[in-house]
């Protein structure tokens, strides 16, 4: 089998590529850098050139050389050939017969526990009570709470001083614990948005409430600050979705700065390399919460570790495909049962997009090039 042409596809925020082979079988891959879409997506037709001809079963091999064959990594490097990865994992799935995760080494669960990840920051504690307790009733045992600050400055920034910083995220985190109750784990997004001084703070402060994780509570550029966060703090701390390369994961696990890694399996190097951060995890037992902010591709890549390794934490869902609003991205969609995606049966990774996916969700990429800033207009992390 070789492969005979590479193909990009946009929908909504997300790039996808297909791979073409001349037997006919076709893969399908994601890209996880959603904020560089077009710079990603000719890194994926540069990398055709090299593709055309090759055996798209040697898939350590292909990943390794685009890793290695230039200076240059980074971001959009990593994105191109996570996508690639997929594809080709989904190529041999589909030759051979079998779904990803039976190559890499077999089903280790049947169905696979999922919070929902909502990024929504209203303001209205009532209003953010309730969505909680729909997303109870939709079945979920687990969500996402933002805790990132305020949306916009305000009061002359006094909801940006650090007392108050704390003090109302912890009422949010508090009053959201007494409306779902002890059998719903709640993940607490701070997306880097915090100091040294004010993750320790907070990440006391909320202990009582029993969290599942806090996420990313400081910048993930400074491994021993996050170690120092996760030493002064009794939480669980998950960090790593921002990471691209196998040894940023190596160092943080290291130095003991969190139990759970976020690896982006549409961003890290693909399949191959997800796999590998999951085996460096377990051997510091260190559990996977696999970073997944993209479309069902990404989330069907992702399903394929889940479903193949040992040290599973929880898998996230991005709250902008909840209630079906993509489902018609796809030929047939993943199935959620009672807080759980089900693990699909199908060869390679289990989804195909539709015919008509562009034309359902035309482009419209996230994000911009003006960072958010607090209320003296100094520039902060988001």
């Amino acid at each position: 089998m070789k492969i005979t042409d590479v193909t990009i596809q946009y929908a909504k925020h997300y790039l996808f590529c297909h791979i073409y082979t001349d037997e006919g079988i076709v893969g399908l891959g994601e890209a996880g850098n959603w904020g560089y879409l077009k710079a990603t997506a000719e890194t994926i037709l540069k990398f055709r050139e090299y593709l055309i001809g090759k055996d798209p079963f040697k898939i350590e091999d292909i990943n390794q050389n685009f890793y290695r064959s230039v200076y240059f990594r980074g971001s959009v490097i990593m994105s191109a050939i996570s996508a690639i990865d997929i594809a080709l994992w989904d190529i041999k799935g589909k030759a051979l017969g079998v779904p990803v995760y039976e190559l890499l080494g077999g089903k280790t669960r049947d169905k696979v526990r999922c919070y929902a990840s909502i990024m929504k920051h209203t303001g209205d504690l009532e209003e953010t009570v309730q969505e909680y307790v729909k997303l109870k009733e939709m079945g979920f045992t687990a969500a996402k709470i933002f805790c990132n600050g305020p949306v916009k400055s305000a009061n002359d920034g006094r909801d940006e001083f650090f007392a108050n910083r704390v003090q109302e995220t912890v009422r949010t985190v508090k009053a959201v614990r007494e409306a779902v109750g002890w059998d719903f784990d709640l993940i607490l997004e701070v997306h880097r948005g915090m100091t040294l001084p004010e993750a320790v703070a907070f990440g006391r402060a909320v202990e009582p409430y029993l969290p599942y994780v806090i996420e990313d509570p400081v910048g993930p550029d400074n491994v021993d600050t996050m170690a120092e966060v996760a030493s002064k703090i009794g939480v669980p701390i998950s960090t790593g979705e921002r990471f691209y390369n196998l040894r940023e994961f190596e160092q943080l696990m290291a130095r003991h700065a969190c139990q759970y890694v976020r690896p982006d399996v549409c961003a890290v190097g693909g399949i191959t390399t997800a796999k590998k951060i999951a085996a460096l995890a377990e051997a510091h037992d260190v559990l996977l919460i696999p970073h997944n902010p993209l479309g069902p591709v990404s989330t069907a890549a992702c399903l394929q570790i889940c479903a193949s390794i040992p040290n599973l934490g929880i898998q996230e869902l991005p709250g902008f495909c909840l209630n079906g609003a993509e489902d018609a991205m796809v030929k047939e969609p993943l199935r959620f049962e009672n807080g759980c995606l089900l693990i699909p049966d199908k060869p390679g990774i289990g989804v195909e997009l539709s015919d008509n996916a562009s034309e359902l969700y035309p482009l419209k990429e996230r994000g911009s090039n003006s960072a958010k800033r607090a209320f003296d207009n100094s520039v902060k992390d988001w």
